[in-house]
């Protein structure tokens, strides 16, 4: 009976032929990805009892409780300890949640005895603790170290005490051969990284412009293009950050008119600047004379607090290799409630979550193990700034120079339609139905590889269109990000944006279950590949550069 039941189970979703081509050892697992428990788990993480999930409040407290019970119920090992030192599914994260006042932003230019002065929306900024600098202004091209490319804006530059004005992204952005990654993004293009390399150099705050020619929305264009701002405008969502952040310094986003005045005494426009360095990748950096700036952020609230990642391992079979492992993650909060609006949260990240659950049942019931152990974590505080994966990535369970995989999903059960949030950035297939997008191939093209023979028995239509462009950041939006800072082969798993993204009409009604389902059954079949084949994927450091071909 059992067995007759595997076969049902693995042929409403894979032919005959790919499911023979299953190895028998894999096959209990896989069985155990169905969907009606996906409908059923989805319905209750994005239903209103759990009111949108909102990081630090009530219903992603329950929604933590509720990964934990599943993982305990699965019978995975507990990966983290407690403040008692037990064995436990929770990781403590301490957060900082503050309300930036937006009233009292500002920042001043002091040049030739006179002052000119910003305020919201032309200057804008959050840090946990109120700031108050004061330093001349020096500007720092893109703000990029890169010595394995030859490239630093940092060469012969003086920044310590000073105010560091870089570009946002990328040199060279727009060619198809730029030694950043062509036209898609490395790790050098976020902010996060741009600051602590300021403060690395000694800077005491960071002013981030946007390049003069550049193709996708600025910071202040994107904040009006995602839903939740706007309708979340009566009643902010409190900002986050960790408690033991390595950003110490503060960073602000200026308008293009306010950069242009800072640099109006560097003798060249932004767009002159911007295509100096564009052309030969040289050092155009230099101190501002009769040039400094004042900055102020305000809080109008701040507490300390603690949420949880939830984590959960299953051990390798394999005595040698079971210390190595493969991570499969997600996020588990969601953007709240408002104005009696819940942000459900079905596909962003109900069907994440529920696929890490989904998997890891479907591994501690499978009788045969994968050599090496899979972790599988839940995070918290994804959408304030990925604060779950930071922190585990800073305070890892299990050394992340063994970690040789890691599936992130991040919006797995949609088809990506176009939206406000790519209108005009992004062309959408007509079809999506049977898509996946696959973000991370530049750092390790091995992992690919690995994913694309898989697929041959499921049969998605895999994407890579994220990693060739630069207008939506999406390289850098989702938690595998902070385990690529550390050289981790890391994937997210995304089927794309849609209408209904960071609104409160993403319900559980509108997740492609069929679909979802071939999804998890190819990560099912990836992840036991990564965690058993002989040589693990390659991390490349720095893609676009000749070390990596």
């Amino acid at each position: 009976m059992h067995r007759k039941f595997l076969t049902l189970a693995l042929a409403s979703s894979l032919s005959t032929a790919a499911m023979a081509a299953v190895p028998s050892s894999e096959q209990a697992g896989l069985a155990q990805i169905r969907e009606t428990d996906l409908r059923a788990d989805i319905g209750f993480l994005a239903s209103d009892a759990l009111q949108g999930r909102l990081s630090l409040q009530p219903g992603d407290d329950v929604a933590v409780q509720w990964i934990a019970s599943e993982f305990a119920k699965a019978g995975l090992k507990p990966a983290a300890t407690d403040a008692q030192g037990r064995p436990s599914y929770l990781q403590a994260v301490p957060l900082i949640e503050f309300h930036p006042d937006a009233q009292a932003t500002r920042l001043t230019l002091h040049r030739g005895g006179k002052d000119v002065e910003w305020k919201d929306p032309e200057v804008s900024g959050a840090f946990p603790q109120d700031q108050d600098v004061s330093a001349p202004v020096v500007f720092a091209g893109y703000g990029i170290t890169a010595p394995e490319l030859g490239y630093d804006d940092y060469a012969g530059l003086d920044v310590k005490g000073k105010v560091v004005l870089v570009f946002d992204h990328e040199p060279q952005e727009k060619d198809p051969s730029s030694i950043f990654n062509g036209t898609g993004n490395t790790r050098y293009a976020t902010t996060y990284v741009k600051v602590l390399n300021a403060q690395e150099h000694g800077a005491v705050a960071v002013l981030v412009a946007p390049e003069p020619s550049h193709n996708h929305p600025s910071a202040q264009e994107i904040r009006a293009r995602i839903g939740h701002h706007a309708e979340h405008a009566a009643n902010p969502i409190p900002a986050q950050a960790l408690a033991d952040s390595p950003l110490h310094i503060p960073s602000m986003v200026i308008s293009a008119d306010v950069s242009s005045q800072l640099l109006g005494s560097s003798g060249q426009t932004p767009a002159a600047l911007q295509g100096a360095i564009d052309k030969d990748l040289k050092t155009h950096s230099m101190a501002l004379s009769d040039t400094a700036i004042s900055l102020h952020l305000h809080n109008s609230s701040r507490r300390e607090a603690t949420t949880w990642n939830v984590v959960g391992l299953v051990e390798g079979s394999d005595p040698k290799l079971s210390p190595e492992t493969v991570i499969i993650s997600a996020h588990h909060d969601h953007d709240g409630e408002s104005d009696g609006k819940i942000w459900h949260g079905a596909d962003d990240n109900a069907s994440g979550t529920v696929g890490v659950v989904t998997l890891a049942r479907a591994f501690a019931a499978n009788p045969a193990k994968p050599k090496r152990s899979i972790l599988f974590a839940v995070f918290a505080a994804e959408e304030r700034g990925l604060l779950g994966a930071y922190y585990l990535a800073a305070h890892p369970l299990r050394p992340l120079d063994t970690t040789r995989a890691m599936i992130n999903f991040d919006m797995i059960g949609r088809d990506e339609k176009p939206s406000p949030q790519t209108d005009g950035l992004i062309d959408v297939p007509a079809d999506t139905s049977n898509r996946l997008n696959l973000i991370g191939a530049a750092y390790s093209p091995d992992y690919q590889h690995t994913v694309a023979q898989q697929n041959a028995q499921v049969g998605l239509v895999l994407d890579d269109r994220f990693d060739h462009e630069y207008a939506l950041n999406v390289f850098f939006r989702s938690d595998q990000f902070p385990f690529v800072l550390h050289n981790v082969p890391a994937f997210w798993w995304f089927t794309g944006f849609h209408p209904d993204y960071h609104h409160p009409s993403d319900t559980a009604d509108k997740i492609d279950y069929p679909k979802m389902a071939k999804i998890l059954k190819l990560a099912y079949l990836s992840a036991w590949q990564f965690a058993s084949e002989p040589t693990p994927p390659r991390f490349v450091s720095h893609p676009g550069s000749e070390a990596a071909h």
